[in-house]
């Protein structure tokens, strides 16, 4: 997903506000709400991202949908239907997230597995990130059942393949040559 320069600076901004009233883990979880709810519906991102949809009705919608969120989401909103820029809401989320987690130190790690991730398996995971990284890590298990078996560890901008698929495409390259 390509973000925008706008959903940068609109999280930057976000992020500067709710630090300096003391917010910003309440504003991170604000923001993983919206990413979840954007993620899960694509009704509410058709919403969002629709032309044809009144602002006003938008306005409204998050409000409703999003009720319980700190002053400085709701100012977000605010901000978002000023400017007319609903459609970025979860670039701005996502990008407030990953402001906020490197403020705090901490880098995800995306590991794709063919199943979902055993809790054996994450810890034999980051035992093996923290011989490579300082920082706190969290991980991101994304499951894709076309890797076949093993893992693929992707953390900031260092991959580490040991799927099965790729293992079977390097024994494919060796026999054609």
């Amino acid at each position: 997903m390509i973000m925008s320069r706008a959903a940068i600076r609109y999280a930057k901004a976000i992020l500067e506000i709710a630090q300096s009233s003391g917010k910003a883990d309440a504003v991170n979880s604000d923001m993983n709400s919206i990413v979840k709810a954007v993620t899960e519906s694509s009704e509410l991102r058709h919403f969002l991202t629709s032309p044809i949809i009144k602002i006003e009705y938008k306005k409204s919608a998050l409000s409703e949908i999003f009720s319980n969120v700190q002053a400085e989401t709701n100012s977000l909103f605010d901000l978002l239907h000023e400017n007319k820029r609903h459609e970025i809401l979860e670039d701005i989320a996502i990008q407030y997230n990953r402001l906020y987690d490197e403020s705090k130190g901490i880098e995800v790690a995306k590991v794709t597995t063919a199943l979902p991730i055993t809790p054996e398996l994450e810890t034999k995971v980051l035992a093996k990130i923290a011989e490579f990284s300082n920082k706190k890590i969290t991980i991101h298990n994304i499951v894709d059942p076309e890797i076949i078996g093993g893992f693929i560890l992707r953390v900031g901008d260092q991959q580490y393949n040991a799927s099965v698929a790729s293992k079977l495409s390097e024994l494919k390259r060796e026999f054609s040559n």
